[in-house]
């Protein structure tokens, strides 16, 4: 009986440290672990042969579609979405093991993200929950096949269980659904012109398909902050939603979302009030539903400042003391870091005067946060001094148009019918690929952009709502609308601000401070011109290894791959992809050798080659 306990423990260890080892040579979340640091522990590329990474394999999807996936690899396999479809791929090789095309209706195949797939296993059976527009699909990882005991025909609709029957909603994922035990979690996109669904956060049953609980992030009547907003608002108002994807601390079953403006955007008369949990970073009680704490970054968002990407689980080194911490950044540029537990800001935040609206009716908050550190990640103000240098001709051009703009502080509200400097703008600040934290280093690195915007509010004169969702949507639109995202741009396409257009940098958690910062991104037919470090706008964000390197595509125009330094910023080795790398990296073990892959496509650069397709790289010789 004692040997056989002894050998039932030591299979057990073995099993255990078998199962370990996949997990640290897999790559099973999008964000490479449950909190979404985009840590990965593996060390067999490093700073000394990352000189030596050579493409290995390719596979091409549709030419004409964007790719801004990130997959995920478990047990030798990878699993992407893409041009409409759900892959399994060798890892080792991209060979191709099983194709599945999600049959979507027309209207909402027009909504199909790519960004989401996820890995659920109980030891004994396994499944992937894949985002396809407003549906979550259950599949067998096996075989590619929807599993008929999950929802209706093995998905479920997310315009259903939401408000009011399905036909009157619409709601399409943006990122990943998270796993916890047998629940997994959605959010999600819905419009941002009213008429739009709530942002409601949402727990499912992993094998049934069947609503756990929900939370409002436009509270009902009875429930916390409902005074937020006018009476009765709950009935139509929307958005306040946690569109590009969650994070979770699957220890203390805690759940962070971090959310965006209401419906309408721009505009804030239809809806007076704080408007929470809109703008909101949110701690969750996964297994109920309830709120433990939240902190709103922006009161009454007339400006979109969402928070763009999912928070990020950091631990932070204060006093001697290690601090279990969540950090999150939004459009508006600021980075702010909390208590996992408390919510308490690890520094200090100001509640600060801002300029009052000017539009007909509408009443804007009068003050707004302001975090002392970290600093700002882009630009926050303007003047005439800082517009571009480029060329004589593109600075006189720029000087003119600037002079027609409302021009105030940061958070001045878009006037009527004149356009208004908006900044950093509605791309950033820092966007959906997100930020990535080392915790050898306690370094949390992100790229963003430094560009100017516009918008003006304006009478909607009859105009449709904007976007497909709006064909979908019943109820009263808002007497007004907004002018655009105007993107300002000189007359040869460039920004008519100077450069840097974009940065990449590294904040030290430890201090609040820029441990270093570099221009991100190239024009290359500037640098033809002898006009290099300009940055650029970049999408997608970067992963790091123990081994100090932070791996990031990103850029537009150079459409190249990096690898950097994580402590010092140095530029290790690049390539040129054979599209913009829109999307995060990811890398993991197959059989004895690290693989890094990204997917890259056309998104942003319309005079680049057409195309789409997941690209690996190993250690060549």
């Amino acid at each position: 009986m004692k040997l056989h306990l002894s050998l039932c423990a030591a299979s057990l260890v073995l099993t255990c440290a078998v199962f370990a080892q996949a997990r640290d040579t897999d790559y099973r979340y999008p964000g490479a672990d449950a909190g979404a640091t985009r840590y990965s522990p593996l060390t067999q590329i490093n700073a000394k042969n990352v000189g030596r990474l050579k493409q290995v394999w390719r596979y091409d999807l549709k030419p004409d579609s964007e790719l801004q996936n990130t997959p995920i690899v478990v047990g030798g396999v990878l699993y992407g979405v893409g041009s409409g479809k759900v892959v399994a791929l060798d890892a080792a090789t991209g060979a191709e093991k099983w194709v599945f095309t999600p049959q979507l209706p027309q209207k909402s195949r027009a909504g199909f993200f790519d960004r989401g797939e996820s890995w659920w296993s109980d030891g004994q059976q396994s499944r992937l929950l894949v985002t396809a527009s407003n549906f979550v699909y259950s599949l067998d990882p096996v075989t590619g096949k929807p599993d008929p005991a999950f929802g209706d025909g093995g998905r479920i609709d997310l315009n259903d269980n939401l408000r009011g029957p399905a036909s009157e909603n619409y709601v399409r994922m943006g990122g990943a659904v998270n796993v916890w035990h047998d629940l997994f979690i959605t959010c999600g996109e819905v419009g941002e012109q009213t008429p739009a669904s709530p942002g409601d956060i949402r727990a499912w049953d992993v094998h049934t398909g069947k609503l756990i609980w929900t939370f409002h992030t436009i509270p009902h009547p009875g429930e916390r902050n409902a005074e937020t907003w006018a009476a009765d608002a709950w009935k139509t108002a929307g958005g306040a939603n946690s569109w590009a994807a969650m994070t979770l601390d699957e220890k203390r079953g805690l759940l962070f979302a971090a959310t965006g403006s209401a419906s309408d955007d721009f505009y804030g008369g239809g809806r007076p009030g704080k408007n929470l949990y809109s703008d909101s970073l949110l701690a969750i009680d996964v297994k109920t539903g309830k709120m433990q704490w939240y902190f709103q970054a922006v009161h009454h968002d007339e400006w979109d400042n969402d928070f763009a990407s999912s928070p990020v689980l950091v631990t932070v080194t204060r006093n001697g003391k290690k601090i279990d911490a969540v950090a999150a950044t939004n459009k508006t540029g600021f980075v702010y870091v909390f208590d996992r537990v408390t919510g308490h800001s690890l520094f200090p935040i100001d509640e600060v005067p801002v300029p009052p609206a000017t539009a007909p009716g509408d009443t804007a908050w009068p003050t707004q946060p302001r975090p002392r550190l970290p600093p700002p990640l882009s630009r926050q103000t303007m003047t005439a001094e800082d517009l571009t240098q480029r060329t004589p001709e593109a600075n006189k051009w720029a000087r003119e148009k600037f002079a027609t703009f409302l021009n105030g502080p940061m958070f001045t509200p878009p006037a009527y019918n004149q356009e208004t400097v908006s900044l950093p703008g509605f791309s950033g600040g820092n966007e959906w690929g997100g930020m990535t934290f080392d915790p050898r280093l306690e370094y949390l690195f992100v790229n963003t952009e430094n560009v100017m915007w516009t918008t003006a509010v304006m009478d909607r004169k009859g105009a449709p709502p904007r976007g497909a969702e709006a064909a979908q949507l019943a109820g009263a639109r808002s007497r007004y609308t907004f002018s655009g995202y105007n993107k300002f741009k000189d007359p040869d396409g460039y920004p008519a601000t100077a450069a840097p257009w974009g940065h990449l940098t590294a904040i030290d958690l430890k201090t609040g401070q820029f441990a270093w910062r570099i221009p991100f991104g190239e024009y290359p037919e500037l640098v033809a011109l002898g006009l290099t470090n300009t940055g650029s706008e970049s999408y997608g964000g970067a992963v790091a290894t123990a081994s100090g390197l932070l791996i990031i595509g990103a850029t537009d125009f150079d459409r190249k791959l990096h690898a950097f330094d994580s402590k010092t910023g140095k530029l290790l080795w690049d390539t040129v992809l054979p599209y913009a790398g829109n999307a995060t990296p990811i890398t993991y073990m197959a059989g004895d050798k690290q693989y890094v892959v990204i997917a890259a496509s056309t998104n942003h650069d319309h005079k680049a080659p057409k195309g789409s397709a997941y690209v690996a790289y190993a250690l060549g010789d």
